[in-house]
């Protein structure tokens, strides 16, 4: 396993955290201005088949953004396709193994408790229309996939993934939720030429951070607003992962606060709520 450790900065990007193979810790609190959240990437081929590693004192969610692989864990064995999930407890031993190749998004975040491993099938979260939804209006058209929400037993993290439509906006209106949960956004399957623009702020006129991001960058938003917008023909997809303040407690998804003057017609993400 190789980690990426550095002083704490006032970095916002993390540029090209799929860039490697095997397992690879890019954003954690030692090195981001992250409090709870650790986002992670496991790639592996032919030529690398196996990663293990503990979870400490992280609970733990793997997605599969690729690929297939077979992962142990708690004394159980389970095989994991495209967009599958799966929920791994605190103090628990992980082996990663697949035939092919495999690419998975890791998002931990540390926990007091510990809340049994579970595994989230996508083909269940297509059934939920309250996991998988679309919304958005004629410029800010896009699909959200919630994977690991109030489907699954968990202290502090929550994630999923968007796609736009071409040329569109996502986490549009703009909204914030920093009171309760700390949010990173991971770019995946946009290939060159294709880019977008990422924007964190809590006051417009002096952003943050307003930056171009493409496939396999990831953005920190520990406070702030936080739209982004694809170029013309191309979508923007982003894996998006929470971690609550207050474990359990805060761990709400769809409890957010639009910015003023673009809120009169909702957050966008009501169906979750449902």
């Amino acid at each position: 396993m190789s980690t990426q450790m550095q002083e704490s900065d006032d970095r916002w990007i993390f540029r090209g955290t799929n860039r490697r193979k095997g397992r690879h810790v890019a954003i954690t609190p030692q090195n981001s201005q992250m409090k709870h959240l650790v986002y992670g990437r496991i790639i592996l081929d032919a030529g690398e088949p196996r990663a293990a590693f503990s979870t400490g004192e992280l609970e733990t969610g793997l997605i599969c953004l690729s690929g297939e692989c077979t992962i142990k864990a708690a004394g159980e064995t389970h095989r994991i396709g495209r967009y599958d999930s799966i929920y791994i407890p605190r103090a628990t031993d992980v082996e990663v193994t697949t035939e092919r190749a495999v690419d998975l998004v890791e998002c931990s975040a540390e926990v007091d408790g510990k809340y049994p491993l579970q595994v989230v099938r996508y083909a269940d979260v297509e059934g939920d229309g309250s996991l998988k939804f679309r919304t958005g209006g004629a410029s800010n058209s896009r699909t959200v996939n919630i994977t690991l929400g109030k489907n699954v037993q968990a202290g502090r993290i929550l994630a999923g993934f968007t796609t736009s439509e071409p040329g569109h906006w996502t986490s549009w209106p703009p909204h914030e939720h920093a009171s309760i949960l700390e949010e990173l956004y991971v770019y995946y399957d946009m290939p060159p030429p294709a880019f977008g623009v990422q924007f964190v702020y809590t006051n417009p006129e002096e952003p943050e951070f307003v930056g171009v991001v493409r496939d396999g960058d990831a953005v920190i938003m520990p406070r702030g607003f936080h739209p982004n917008v694809s170029v013309p023909g191309h979508t923007i997809s982003f894996v998006w992962m929470m971690a609550a303040h207050r474990e359990v407690e805060d761990r709400q998804f769809g409890v957010v606060t639009v910015q003023p003057g673009f809120d009169a017609g909702g957050s966008g993400l009501e169906a979750s709520r449902k």
